[in-house]
C-alpha cells in the first residue's frame, strides 16, 4: 500500500538510503535537508521524491514543511528522524554551546518534526515514527559524551511515545547503526582506524554500509509491523549485545 513518509538528512548518507529505499517499496517521499538534495533526487527517479530545504531545528520552518507535503502528497503516514550530528569532544573541551548544538539536532529535530507530523498521522488513523539513534547508547565510547546523552534521550522519547500513541495505530521505534561507513562518518572520525577499530568489536567482521540498515527500516515501516513498538533495535554487527 502506498505511504507518505518523511525523512529527515535525506541528502547524503543513511538519510539517502533510508529515502531511496521507502521510494523503491512504493512510497511518496519527501526530503527534510539544509543541503542540496539533488542527487537523492536523481536516485530515486521519476515523481516519488519531495526535496523540501528545511532546518529541523527551526520550529516554524519544521510545521511549514510538514504543512508542504502534507498538501503537496495528500497526507502523512511515515516520519524517519535520522539528520543529526556526531562530533568527537572530550568531555571536559565540551563547551554549553557544543552541548546545546548536539541536543538541538540530534534531540529537538525529532521532536519538533514528530510533533509536527502526528496531527496528519493521527487523522490517518496508522502511522510509523522510526527514530535513528545509535550503538552508543549500550557502548558509551570515551570522546562522544553528548552524542551519546542526546542518542539516549532519543530512546526514551521513543519509548514514551509510543505508550502515548499506540491505540491510535501508529508505532513508535528506534534503530540504533553501529558506525556506518557515510561520509559524514568519515570526516568526523578521521583515519580509517576508527572503522576498523569498531570492526575489531564486532561479531560480523565487516565495515556496516547503509544498505545495512535498510531491511530493518522497512520492517518496522512494513504494514505488518503493527505490533512492534517502543524498541530499539540495534543493527551494528553484534558489537553490543543486550
Amino acid at each position: 500500500m502506498e505511504r507518505i513518509a518523511i525523512v529527515t538528512g535525506s541528502a547524503r548518507g543513511l538519510g539517502q538510503e533510508f529515502a531511496l529505499a521507502l521510494a523503491g517499496r512504493g512510497h511518496l517521499v519527501a526530503g527534510f535537508d539544509v543541503a542540496d538534495q539533488a542527487e537523492t533526487s536523481r536516485r530515486v527517479g521519476g515523481d516519488r521524491f519531495h526535496p523540501v530545504e528545511v532546518d529541523v531545528t527551526d520550529p516554524v520552518a519544521v510545521g511549514k514543511a510538514v504543512a508542504e507535503v502534507a498538501g503537496y502528497f495528500g497526507g502523512l503516514h511515515i516520519v524517519v528522524n535520522n539528520a543529526g550530528i556526531y562530533p568527537p569532544i572530550p568531555f571536559e573541551e565540551t563547551t554549553l554551546e557544543d552541548w546545546r548544538r548536539i541536543m538541538r539536532l540530534n534531540l529537538e529535530g525529532p521532536f519538533l518534526v514528530t510533533q509536527a507530523a502526528l496531527p496528519h498521522l493521527r487523522a490517518a488513523r496508522w502511522g510509523r515514527i522510526v527514530n535513528i539513534v545509535s550503538a552508543v547508547v549500550f557502548l558509551g565510547p570515551p570522546d562522544l559524551v553528548a552524542y551519546t546523552t542526546s542518542k539516549a534521550g532519543l530512546v526514551g522519547f521513543t519509548r514514551a511515545l509510543a505508550s502515548e500513541v499506540g491505540g491510535e495505530g501508529i508505532t513508535v521505534n528506534a534503530i540504533s547503526p553501529g558506525l556506518t561507513r557515510t561520509e559524514t562518518a568519515a570526516r568526523s572520525t578521521g583515519a580509517d582506524g576508527g572503522f576498523e577499530r569498531v570492526r575489531e568489536l564486532q561479531a560480523v567482521p565487516a565495515q556496516e554500509m547503509p544498505g545495512d540498515l535498510v531491511s530493518t527500516l522497512l520492517y518496522v515501516c512494513d504494514e505488518g509491523s503493527g505490533f512492534l513498538t517502543g524498541q530499539t533495535i540495534n543493527v551494528d554487527g553484534g558489537s553490543a549485545k543486550h
